[in-house]
């Protein structure tokens, strides 16, 4: 595809299925290598959270990825400087989609790209602002009976059932789907033309 700017497949340091998805969407030539990377809580914001752990991911494949471009992600929710990671049981995420009922929210996405044969290791930021409609208790119940939202940030999966809960977007898509592919094409293109 003209718009991917290497040659070689890129290779993709995240188990998730949406990033998956965006990835073949978007017709990018790919492999799947999911990194070891156990997240953990740690200080700071949330631009800066997601972005330790997007290149702690693409980090943790480097040594498998045989010269290739390693890309690594994360998403994070955040309300109100309140960040929502995934809902550790249905209980939590019900509290996660009531706090986010009738308001807006933020969707970061950390980027980080690492190869080291051609000079590169760049990562960014991408903030999208989302707002729910308001939610009755029986839609927050029903929709987390559909076990969706268990291994989502912010307890919603924009993709899945989880369109129906949002009202209003404003930024990138497939940021909250998972990966802000737009950005990340024009900035990896950008570079490696720049030759760094």
């Amino acid at each position: 595809m003209w718009w991917y700017p290497a040659e070689e497949p890129l290779v993709l340091a995240s188990r998730s299925p949406r990033r998956r998805t965006i990835l073949e969407m978007a017709g990018i030539p790919f492999v799947q290598i999911p990194g070891g990377i156990e997240e953990t809580d740690m200080e700071g914001g949330p631009e800066e959270v997601v972005v330790h752990w997007a290149a702690r991911k693409a980090g943790s494949v480097g040594e498998l990825s045989k010269g290739r471009p390693v890309l690594g992600a994360d998403t994070m929710v955040a309300m109100e400087d309140h960040l929502l990671g995934k809902p550790r049981d249905p209980g939590e995420a019900s509290e996660m989609l009531g706090r986010l009922s009738g308001k807006w929210h933020s969707v970061f996405g950390g980027v980080a790209l690492m190869w080291p044969e051609r000079g590169l290791d760049f990562s960014f930021c991408e903030e999208t602002r989302v707002k729910f409609r308001e939610l009755t208790p029986d839609e927050i119940r029903a929709y987390v009976n559909t076990g969706e939202p268990l291994d989502k940030a912010g307890a919603y999966g924009i993709q899945g059932f989880g369109c129906v809960l949002v009202e209003s977007i404003r930024g990138c898509y497939f940021n909250v789907m998972g990966l802000p592919v737009s950005r990340f094409v024009h900035e990896f293109r950008d570079r490696l033309l720049k030759g760094h």
